[in-house]
């Protein structure tokens, strides 16, 4: 290989892009790490994931099969890119940035040497680090003791900020655009994928109207009809909508790397009286699991006492997941902050900071009466006494029958 051949580099074009984060708040959350460093005798955390590279550097990278980084030590933040992404890595870091060339396949772990020379621990993602990138990390740090960041991470997470909380907030007014948008484009013989469209172009458009610069990546619809409402996360189709049929709104803005959600039941023209009552008996949960919400609450407790209604009706075998989930940086295709989830098996307190859905779901299978998926979902800020709901888009039957 060519001495010429420059394996890593920095290859910094333009200036920093906007962030709707301060440097203040940036800093706060490198330090936080470097906080948990010094009390664990970790020399430098290398981060892997999606959500926690962007969370600390506020850059969200694109796989496609290749691997990036962010090296946090006690004096620098690094993010490290691929060639391919050019300087669009460096303007969305707070802090430094290499690239690493394609000239070699070990040209990433070159760049990781190359940012924590001297270190004996380092702290990586277990959960994000599979067999085979662990071997290749033992074989590029020889003698490196490698130490797990990403249960730290999460819980450092999972108190949001009053940076982040306007943030969340913005996304779930987007939320409401985009349901305005789907509930406007419902009627009896449009496909799903249609109505889609709809609500995706209104938020995408919303999103680049807010801000003086932004990313525009990932925002996307769920809009099923019928059988389709069966799954919460069930793809788009062409299946067109019928008259008298469930309909499953489902909104994602994604901004700056954050996620927010706003998810309704709604009926196209009108609803038979078996629907009516399971979806009444599902806002009468939803309407008790809101009020739930708050500091002190467990998140076990809560799904417990809910699981209750539902097994009162005879409903509970009918029930297919959580009934919420914590919020921020996290999308479909990668991060969770699993210790937040309001489900029997966890036990977390909630905190004031949190943000957290409140989401119940059943699912009557086909041939039954009322037949189809029925759930509600609304974003709430827990407080210091309580919880703030930041969804706008009203539920239930007295909204939500569809008569376009």
């Amino acid at each position: 290989m060519a001495d010429d051949m420059l394996h890593v580099m920095e290859w910094h074009n333009g200036e920093k892009d906007f962030s709707p984060f301060s440097d203040t708040e940036m800093t706060r959350r490198q330090n936080d790490v470097r906080g948990w460093m010094a009390e664990n005798n970790v020399d430098a955390a290398l981060f892997t994931s999606y959500h926690c590279i962007n969370y600390y550097s506020g850059w969200l990278y694109c796989y496609f099969g290749r691997k990036y980084g962010m090296v946090i030590t006690d004096s620098a933040a690094t993010t490290i890119s691929a060639g391919i992404d050019g300087g669009q890595p460096w303007r969305r870091s707070f802090g430094g940035n290499v690239t690493y060339t394609d000239w070699r396949r070990d040209n990433f772990y070159r760049a990781v040497r190359q940012l924590t020379p001297g270190v004996k621990r380092l702290g990586i993602e277990f959960d994000h680090v599979n067999l085979d990138y662990r071997r290749q990390l033992e074989a590029a740090l020889p003698g490196v003791e490698f130490v797990d960041i990403a249960q730290p991470s999460m819980w450092m997470r999972s108190i949001k900020s009053a940076e982040e909380h306007k943030l969340i907030r913005e996304g779930a007014r987007v939320c409401d655009v985009g349901g305005w948008a789907v509930a406007g484009a419902v009627k009896a013989g449009v496909p799903e994928h249609e109505v889609a469209i709809a609500g995706t172009n209104a938020m995408i458009r919303e999103i680049a109207n807010s801000f003086p610069f932004v990313e525009l990546m990932d925002t996307w619809t769920w809009f099923q009809s019928g059988i389709n409402t069966d799954g919460a996360h069930n793809p788009v189709t062409n299946k067109k909508i019928q008259s008298g049929e469930i309909l499953s709104l489902n909104t994602f803005p994604m901004i700056f790397g954050y996620y927010t959600a706003l998810e309704r039941t709604l009926f196209c023209d009108h609803v038979d009286d078996a629907s009516l009552d399971i979806w009444e008996k599902n806002v009468a949960v939803h309407r008790r699991g809101l009020d739930l919400i708050k500091p002190g609450a467990k998140c076990n407790e809560i799904a417990l006492e809910l699981n209750e209604m539902y097994r009162g009706w005879d409903l509970l075998q009918y029930r297919s997941f959580g009934y919420g989930h914590s919020f921020g940086v996290l999308s479909h295709y990668y991060g969770r902050e699993a210790g937040v989830e309001l489900r029997e098996d966890i036990e977390t307190e909630l905190k004031p900071g949190m943000v957290v859905s409140m989401e119940p779901m059943v699912m009557l299978p086909e041939g039954t009466p009322g037949a189809g998926g029925y759930r509600e979902h609304d974003i709430l800020i827990v407080t210091e006494d309580g919880a703030e709901n930041i969804t706008g888009f009203p539920f239930g039957p007295e909204h939500n029958i569809i008569r376009n």
